[in-house]
């Protein structure tokens, strides 16, 4: 089985319905991140105190993910149907094959560092 990094930037406001989503497929371990960025959108521009100032970068969201079991064809479409609002900002996927994963706890390599332990 192949390890697979699924990297998903997108905004905020989609976070909540793209979890949801994505643990009805079966992808349940994953790690979110509050990140800054700047693509197409190029930021805007705020007053403060009379003064105007560049926002650059927009607040996202980064959901990372590693899957070996469930297609990523599968979690693409996933994520592409909740997240696409046809704007500017919706984001960008990332795809990443992995060469290794190790679950320190254990030391299970490759697919077993990150399927469920059996009982």
């Amino acid at each position: 089985m192949e390890l697979t990094k699924v990297e998903i930037i997108t905004r905020t406001s989609k976070l909540e319905e793209l979890k949801e989503a994505l643990n009805k497929i079966g992808v349940l371990g994953m790690t979110v991140s509050q990140v800054y960025g700047c693509g197409l959108q190029k930021g805007h521009r705020e007053i403060y105190r009379g003064q105007a100032y560049e926002i650059n970068l927009v607040p996202k969201i980064k959901v990372e993910t590693v899957i070996c079991e469930i297609p990523v064809e599968r979690v693409l479409e996933v994520a592409e149907k909740v997240l696409k609002t046809g704007k500017v900002g919706d984001g960008k996927i990332f795809v990443y094959k992995l060469s290794d994963a190790v679950r320190i706890r254990t030391g299970d390599r490759g697919p077993e560092a990150i399927m469920d332990e059996k009982s």
